[in-house]
């Protein structure tokens, strides 16, 4: 496990990345990140994650009070709430990026599995994606959602907002913006497709994607 020193860097070093990308404008999105002792990181209040100091992140307890840094952002409570449904998770990352900020609009979605594989890259790293109901941001709402949504289907890593933009997991930050990555992308695919015959995965191609289940003795 890398050191807390390590955690901070990389989340300031990959939020300038998402940045620089275009993945993030403004003060947009955040990041977390669970910490060795069991504490959180969490992107400030109002700071853009093209300019974020490793020194002065928001250190929080799994409860919410602040141990150090500034002010955490006003969505720390549903990445939280993530962190106390799921003692393996390990970083969470929240984006408007434009694609999957796009898709989130549209109406008629399938809310159980909004976008439906066409590339093994997304069936690998995402999964399925479920759409949420849309709650203003910072609403406690949001949290319940996504956590009620974990326990019905724990192998999740990725949750499309309504009207809003995504949530994604990972065991370290590294993965979890990895997997934003590749989602964004396929959300990008699929608007460049539109109105073109698509060969999506059949169900058995998706299968075989799928992690297999460790059998226990």
């Amino acid at each position: 496990m890398k050191s807390e020193s390590a955690i901070r860097d990389a989340m300031a070093q990959l939020g300038e990345s998402l940045f620089a990308r275009g993945y993030a404008v403004g003060g947009a999105g955040n990041l977390s990140a669970r910490l060795p002792d069991g504490s959180i990181l969490v992107t400030p209040t109002n700071s853009s994650l093209g300019r974020l100091d490793p020194a002065r992140l928001s250190k929080v307890s799994p409860s919410g009070d602040l141990l150090g840094g500034d002010k955490p952002s006003k969505e720390a409570p549903f990445h939280l709430a993530l962190y106390r449904a799921d003692a393996g998770l390990g970083a969470v990352c929240h984006l408007h990026s434009t694609y999957l900020t796009a898709l989130s609009c549209l109406n008629g979605l399938d809310t159980e599995d909004v976008l439906r594989p066409f590339t093994p890259y997304y069936v690998m790293r995402v999964g399925q994606l479920a759409l949420l109901p849309y709650h203003k941001p910072g609403s406690p709402a949001i949290a319940t959602d996504l956590t009620a949504r974990l326990a019905m289907s724990p192998e999740s890593k990725a949750f499309l907002l309504a009207n809003h933009g995504s949530v994604v997991l990972g065991n370290d930050i590294f993965e979890a913006i990895n997997n934003a990555e590749e989602l964004e992308e396929t959300a990008k695919l699929y608007f460049i497709m539109q109105n073109q015959s698509i060969r999506y995965l059949t169900p058995g191609e998706v299968e075989e994607l799928r992690p297999k289940a460790t059998a226990k003795a």
